[in-house]
């Protein structure tokens, strides 16, 4: 159920209402909006009495049944589009696309700093980078750990470029968001409720990217556990899933992007790189994504792919970057979120 409350009530209000709900048996989840707070009541309607009734209290809006099982996420329980602001003031669902850019593993401090600045200087307001990888076999680069964190905080000083970064373990959640402004859950760990439970709690920003093979309500029902845990800063990020096609190295799933926007309030971000798995294809699929209507993109960048630590045929040039971030204007302004 969803319980909405009239604008600009009082603290002692809302609170009665909290009550209220935990005394017929539910679990409140508060989600605040610029103009209305949204009270979200977990529990099991069969069991427990009903909350129809607090359509009546003064302080209440309305109070509506939710059907789907992805309660929080879902655009029942949030009507308006959720837009979540970083601390350098880009903001991820908003009017403008977001471009997050930089490269898949962080290699050198002037690696890292020669491509943000970079792709600061092209119009990109979110650096990306690896410090902690997962990759498929045990040899490959796994990345730098805390010194890779160390140098994205550089970064973020030098450029005002906000930090993205994947996190792989519940043991490192504090550690990765005392660095990162937004944490990335990766493919495979989509389904890791335990590891998205423990980067809701650290209070940063979320973006969870689809499984594998992951069905979309598997994924909406995934972000779910972000939203149960309090943390309201979740974004979704279709990466491409596994198909038996080979041509690239992902099918990239831009349905998606209508998808999440007619099921959910939340933010919805491309990576074409993952994708497709092939810098050739990153700029159209980025220039599809933006006509869908995608909130942002994420875009693999190195000052020279061919000598990528990982994931090299993906990555996109400095030169490259720029040409891109050309040719995505016009598509930009025939959206209207330039």
């Amino acid at each position: 159920m969803i319980v909405v409350l009239k604008p600009n009530i009082s603290r002692k209000d809302e609170l009665a209402v909290l009550r209220e709900i935990r005394k017929l048996g539910y679990k409140p989840h508060v989600m605040r909006g610029v103009a209305r707070t949204v009270i979200g009541a977990i529990g099991d309607e069969r069991k427990n009495r009903p909350l129809e009734p607090l359509a009546t209290w003064p302080q209440v809006e309305s109070v509506t049944p939710i059907q789907k099982r992805f309660k929080l996420v879902s655009r029942e329980a949030h009507k308006t589009d959720s837009t979540i602001t970083l601390p350098n003031g880009a903001v991820i669902g908003g009017k403008k696309v977001v471009i997050m850019a930089g490269p898949c593993s962080v290699e050198s401090e002037k690696q890292l700093l020669t491509t943000a600045h970079a792709v600061a200087k092209a119009g990109a307001t979110v650096l990306r980078g690896g410090a902690f990888k997962p990759r498929t076999s045990p040899y490959e680069f796994q990345g730098l750990g805390e010194k890779g964190l160390k140098m994205l905080a550089k970064a973020r000083k030098e450029t005002g470029l906000a930090v993205i970064t994947e996190l792989l373990s519940e043991q490192h959640a504090e550690m990765v968001a005392e660095y990162a402004d937004i944490l990335q859950i990766g493919a495979r760990n989509a389904q890791n409720f335990q590891l998205l439970i423990a980067a809701a709690k650290t209070g940063k920003p979320v973006m969870l990217k689809r499984g594998l093979s992951m069905k979309v309500e598997e994924w909406l029902l995934a972000g779910e556990y972000v939203l149960a845990n309090e943390n309201p800063g979740l974004m979704f990020c279709e990466r491409g899933i596994r198909t038996f096609e080979t041509y690239t190295r992902n099918t990239l799933d831009l349905s998606t992007i209508p998808i999440i926007k007619k099921e959910s309030h939340c933010p919805i971000v491309i990576d074409p790189s993952q994708g497709a798995g092939r810098s050739d294809l990153v700029f159209s699929l980025c220039k599809g994504a933006i006509a869908m209507g995608a909130d942002a993109l994420l875009i693999e960048v190195h000052p020279n792919p061919a000598e990528a630590w990982s994931d090299a045929a993906q990555q996109v040039s400095l030169e490259g970057f720029a040409q891109l971030m050309d040719e995505l204007k016009p598509f930009i302004a025939a959206v209207g979120r330039g």
